[in-house]
């Protein structure tokens, strides 16, 4: 099919059908026809992430997709791509997690025959410079070195806690990989792993918007010539067991102290178990919800941070999101808790405040009350989740990665009508506990916070403006809640030394 051919089809409303889920057509294909939406969303799916990286090698697939679409083709430069991009108002990326990389773009139907062959470019014809290398090689160094160590505690406390949780698995490390893995990659590595992973039988298409037939039959056309190859498979993850409160404390001269804490759960999305502890979570700790239950105990009523959130989840970069992301898809999830920044002087507090919540509701259930609002709550707020095509593009391949039958944002809805309140404490006692837990602090004096920790002693607390009886009441019980973390599961590391290898 010649791209001539296809200028004839896209020149105005495309007479696509609207569909409100994913319509796959082959197995290699998902679609999302929407004949209203101006623009065309590309989503293409390569089954392969940081789980993939060779040993020594780690960050190996984040660089090679980002020698895809951040850097120069055999066709054009860098800087000839951007300049073409401009007058278009489009771009494309590409994402990587540790099970996914997706290469994504948008565009105006209007300009589809202009962005396409970019877009197909990227994917088909990298360059492979020395000098976009060392250009990308860089960013990903700043970002472990300075931004990720010294620019947003929130962020890293979570990287802390996925790195102990999986120790050992190839989730074992960030998706930006370490800092002598990043420094060890040479441009053999990268077209070796392009040539073994981004192949023609390792990927998905996902395609949205008001797009013609011809363009999905010239997309399979073009992508037909990757590398013969299936990819490697990896098993899922197995993670170690966690045995009591293993806690690691980040040492460094941070202005408050953030908090992370969680174990992995045998549970993705989909079953009607996921749904129901899904409004377990929601009225835990619903992510940037003020009517959530921690959001209420530490920050409302205490005030002692900004937020307080959990999750069933991964929901990377959460310091900038508001709703769940997409295309960061895993086989093993784990149950976190995440504190915002605390004074430090309240830190010991916190953890135990957090803590004593979470333990009550693993013991008690929640109440019929709370259930009722939550799950009438999430019947309406999941309809915030993916409010452009793109983003249900997105969830539309999750659901191809989950296995879920239609979508996953319509399944979500339908069970806020049939989980009851027993099968969402049935889902608590299943797959959550309280006892084994990895904890990651970053925080200043980090030996003073171990000594308070292993030594539970009590954490009283003052406050500079007037709290409600109830509040202080409950704050009795708090400030000697036992944590039991024995001296030998804390351990102190350096934050200058951190994501080295």
């Amino acid at each position: 099919m010649k791209r001539s051919d296809i200028a004839l089809t896209l020149a105005g409303v495309l007479a696509a059908t609207m569909v409100s889920a994913c319509s796959p057509s082959a197995e290699d294909t998902v679609l999302l026809p929407v004949k209203n939406d101006p623009s065309i969303s590309f989503r293409i799916w390569f089954k392969v992430g940081s789980q993939n990286d060779p040993v020594g090698k780690e960050g190996l697939a984040q660089l090679t997709a980002s020698m895809l679409t951040d850097a120069s083709t055999t066709n054009n430069s860098y800087e000839e791509i951007l300049d073409k991009l401009y007058p278009l108002a489009a771009n494309y990326d590409a994402a990587t997690s540790v099970e996914m990389t997706v290469a994504s773009g948008r565009t105006h139907r209007d300009n589809v025959l202009e962005f396409y062959p970019l877009f197909m470019d990227a994917l088909l014809r990298p360059a492979f410079r020395e000098e976009d290398l060392e250009r990308i090689r860089s960013q990903m160094l700043n970002y472990l070195e300075n931004s990720l160590r010294y620019a947003s505690d929130e962020d890293l406390g979570k990287a802390v806690l996925y790195n102990d949780i999986f120790a050992g698995t190839p989730y074992g490390h960030l998706t930006a990989g370490t800092v002598k893995g990043i420094r060890s990659i040479t441009i053999d590595d990268i077209r070796s792993f392009y040539q073994q992973h981004f192949t023609r039988e390792n990927f998905v298409i996902g395609l949205a918007g008001s797009y013609d037939d011809n363009l999905l039959e010239m997309i399979r056309g073009d992508l037909a010539s990757l590398p013969e190859g299936h990819g490697l498979q990896i098993d899922k993850p197995k993670p170690a067991p966690i045995d009591g409160m293993q806690v690691t404390i980040v040492e460094k001269d941070a202005p408050a102290t953030a908090i992370s804490m969680g174990f992995p759960i045998d549970i993705v999305r989909g079953s009607r178990e996921w749904y129901a502890l899904a409004v377990a979570n929601s009225w835990l700790g619903e992510h940037r919800n003020s009517s959530s239950h921690l959001y209420q105990v530490i920050r409302e009523e205490r005030g002692l941070n900004y937020g307080d959130y959990s999750y069933i989840e991964n929901f990377p970069e959460g310091s900038r999101r508001q709703m769940p992301p997409q295309n960061v898809s895993r086989r093993q999830q784990i149950f976190e808790i995440w504190i915002r920044p605390v004074p430090h002087e309240v830190r010991h507090f916190a953890i135990r405040a957090a803590l004593r919540e979470f333990r009550m509701l693993v013991e008690n259930g929640m109440t019929g009350e709370d259930f009722e609002l939550t799950r009438n709550f999430l019947s309406k707020y999941v309809l915030h989740y993916a409010p452009t095509t793109m983003e249900r593009l997105g969830y539309a391949l999750d659901d191809r990665f989950y296995g879920v039958q239609g979508s996953h944002l319509e399944l979500f809805r339908k069970m806020m009508g049939e989980v009851t309140l027993e099968d969402v404490n049935s889902a608590i006692r299943k797959y959550w506990q309280y006892g084994n837990m990895q904890i990651a602090i970053i925080t200043k004096d980090a030996e003073g916070m171990k000594e308070m920790l292993v030594s539970d002693v009590e954490s009283p607390i003052t406050y500079s403006s007037p709290k409600a009886a109830s509040v202080l009441e409950e704050d009795k019980e708090i400030i000697r809640f036992p944590l039991d973390i024995k001296a030998e599961n804390v351990k102190i590391v350096e934050v200058g030394g951190l994501f080295e290898e």
